[in-house]
């Protein structure tokens, strides 16, 4: 008896998550329990019927749609939901300072290097931009020829 009300618990358990094709495979190890247990006169025949009847019942009923499942949640499961979408708003937070940070960065480096060259002579800056004008040219040639 006590492995017939376990194998019924599963079957309803499989319901109450929504797993259909589980719970269909089960039915049968379920019927093949209940007769066993009808067999060995441990329930009477008629009650092994109604028991039958109600788990067909109430599968054909989640199937067809007349009875909608509403899958139940626990105190615990809710709380690790909200542990989990409060982590994610952490990290979400984390990656848009540190993002902050780096653009934060790159406008101190580019200020510094804007009064670096501030403080250069004509003649430093006329040599920086022959050498930019040959970086720019290097990389030009670079890309006709990947091109190729």
């Amino acid at each position: 008896m006590s492995a017939l009300k376990t194998l019924i618990k599963k079957f309803n358990g499989f319901i109450d998550i929504n797993d259909l094709e589980s719970a269909e495979k089960m039915l049968p190890e379920v019927y093949g329990a209940i007769d066993k247990c009808c067999t060995k006169g441990i329930i009477h025949k008629n009650n092994a019927a109604n028991k039958k009847a109600a788990l067909a019942k109430r599968l054909s009923d989640v199937k067809s749609g007349k009875v909608t499942i509403v899958i139940k949640k626990d105190a615990k499961t809710i709380a690790a939901e909200k542990a989990k979408a409060a982590k994610e708003k952490r990290e979400l937070a984390r990656e848009e300072s540190m993002k902050l940070a780096a653009e934060k960065k790159e406008a101190m480096a580019k200020a510094k290097a804007e009064k670096a060259e501030a403080k250069l002579t004509p003649a430093e800056k006329a040599k920086k931009e022959k050498a930019d004008a040959k970086e720019k040219v290097k990389k030009e040639k670079e890309t006709a020829k990947a091109k190729k």
